[in-house]
């Protein structure tokens, strides 16, 4: 049962600084007296303050949007700033901004566009067959803003610095709750849960804790890059929060997410035993740390048959299988309701939503949209494959391999958890995608200018021969014996 929002403003939990925010979370944590009004102003003086700038520079208008959607700071306050559409004002401004602009910013039209405009577009059908179209329509709406505004960051995101700022704005933006949520959870001793900012993707303490897991490769990137040593120590803390804030959250999918995303950053680590020492050294003492309570709720993991949410789980995704055999469109948007589940679902009085990624693109927009979206990830698995492939050897090109493999852990985690979360139209992996896409174009372009280097060519010496020359000057073979 959710007790206490830890992540939203609260008595016991209003103080504690977000050591990765500079501004949007540090001064948001520190407002002194008429704090409520405070964050309020301070938002809309962020946002109103940096319009200017995004009208003169779509990318800066991308990234402020970036930010209002991942981070959501109008959650953190009490007042006016709660409900005002800061969402809809960066959005106008920034497309106003890129019509306006002089410079040609075209949508780069790769496989993984492609795919995702084929994606968006069966989205659109599949809501035509919509088994509860009222529903399914004011859904669309919502996705096909995230849609919208994943296509612009596509558009205005272009160079290596502006891939370098994506990473920035998604760190500080989920890493201010991490570390906020570390901090609490160190300060509770575990026993209470943290959860995000209501009425966001992230709201769910599970959902948050899949968030803070993927920003923490990320965080590792970011460090690589930092040119002070207490900077990277600071950086190397708030990974450490993020992820206590994680097991804080009780989330048993976040716990098989890190588990998976830690295996795949050792495997891919140059020092596999320091790794391992590292890990045999820190996850038992984090395991130490958390209470009773934690342990036995994360044993229900291997007893799932005796737990009413997982079974409530896997009836919602026999249901979303059966549905998708049965319509080819699928359901359409929103189709978790009791009708649908009487129809379809093993126990129809079991109704709960498709917590899982595949299955919930399974039962809205059938097996061709499951295919698509696979397709999508697969895609965006190569290009980053094909970045650390072809980036090494090449030193200046140290920064696009280490964030590839960074964004494949974020990836890898993201896999794993949200095979239990209902997080598919979350508006981070697919920021993530252009942020690989990106980097696949610039890598390339660098190659392509980069001078071939030259072979080495060995002379040949020529044959020995077995001729032996007279002293008349006639050749004689030797006389083998």
């Amino acid at each position: 049962m959710r007790t206490v929002n830890k992540c939203a403003p609260s008595a016991t939990y209003d103080g504690l600084p977000g050591c990765t925010s500079v501004l949007a979370g540090l001064l948001l944590s520190l407002s002194p007296v008429k704090k409520e009004a405070m964050r309020d102003i301070l938002v809309t003086l962020l946002v109103l303050g940096g319009l200017p700038f995004a009208l003169q520079r779509p990318v800066i208008g991308g990234l402020m949007w970036v930010w209002i959607s991942v981070m959501n700071p109008h959650t953190q306050g009490w007042g006016f700033a709660t409900t005002f559409p800061f969402a809809q004002l960066i959005a106008g401004v920034t497309i106003l901004s890129l019509l306006k602009s002089r410079e040609k910013n075209p949508l780069p039209m790769t496989p993984i566009t492609v795919t995702l405009i084929g994606f968006v577009i069966w989205m659109n059908i599949t809501t035509l067959f919509a088994i509860i179209p009222s529903a399914a329509w004011a859904q669309w709406n919502k996705v096909m803003k995230i849609m919208l505004m994943t296509f612009v960051v596509m558009m205005v995101i272009r160079k290596r610095e502006h891939v370098r700022h994506l990473i920035w704005v998604l760190v500080i933006s989920l890493g201010y709750y991490g570390v906020k949520g570390g901090i609490f959870t160190v300060r509770s001793g575990g026993n209470q849960r943290v959860w995000g900012p209501l009425g966001t993707f992230i709201g769910d303490n599970n959902a948050l804790a899949l968030a803070l897991i993927m920003t923490i490769p990320l965080m590792y990137y970011l460090m690589q890059e930092l040119p002070k040593r207490w900077m990277r120590h600071l950086m190397l803390v708030s990974m450490g929060l993020c992820a206590l804030a994680a097991l804080g959250s009780y989330s048993r999918g976040g716990v098989l997410a890190i588990v998976a995303m830690l295996i795949f950053m050792w495997k891919k680590s140059r020092h596999k035993l320091v790794g391992a020492a590292l890990l045999i050294l820190l996850v038992p003492l984090a395991l130490v740390f958390m209470p009773d309570q934690w342990g036995a709720r994360m044993d229900t993991i291997a007893e799932y048959q005796a737990d009413g949410s997982a079974m409530g789980r896997i009836n919602a995704w026999h249901m979303a299988f059966n549905l998708a055999c049965d319509r080819f469109f699928g359901g359409g948007f929103s189709m978790y309701e009791p009708v649908t589940f009487a129809m379809y679902a093993p126990d129809p009085s079991g109704v709960h939503a498709a917590h899982s990624i595949y299955f919930q693109v399974l039962g809205e927009h059938g097996f061709l949209g499951l295919a698509l979206y696979l397709i999508l990830g697969f895609l965006t698995w190569r290009y980053a494959a094909w970045i650390v492939r072809h980036g090494r050897g090449h030193p200046d090109l140290q920064w696009a391999t280490s964030l590839a493999a960074m964004i494949q852990a974020s990836l890898i985690g993201f896999a794993v958890g949200g095979a239990f979360l209902s997080l598919l139209y979350w508006d981070v992996p697919y920021y993530l995608m252009v942020a690989i896409m990106v980097t696949r174009t610039v890598v390339g372009q660098q190659l392509a200018l980069a001078p071939a280097p030259v072979p080495t060519v060995v002379p040949r010496m020529p044959p020995v021969s077995r001729n032996v020359e007279s002293p008349q000057g006639r050749t004689v073979r030797p006389e083998v014996k």
